[in-house]
């Protein structure tokens, strides 16, 4: 008799979960990424706009510069 009442609270304890975790996804504004493109969540258009300004070109122009300076100094000392 016990083995039965325990089998059906561990069926009621997880039917209630299950319907819990679908009303929370349902719920919730999510934000997916697909394919490298960012799909915005139900709620987008109350969501702040987050602006960031397009940096140089070109990431490494010290490196570069060092590089050509190294290059420099590297021929002057071959002559």
């Amino acid at each position: 008799m016990t083995n039965i009442m325990n089998l059906r609270r561990n069926v009621t304890t997880a039917v209630a979960l299950t319907t819990l975790t679908t009303i929370l996804a349902a719920t919730t504004g999510c934000q997916t990424s697909l394919n490298g493109q960012t799909l915005p969540s139900p709620y987008y258009l109350q969501d702040d706009v987050q602006y960031f300004p397009a940096g140089p070109e070109f990431k490494l122009p010290r490196e570069a510069a060092a590089l050509r300076a190294a290059r420099a100094e590297e021929k002057l000392n071959q002559q």
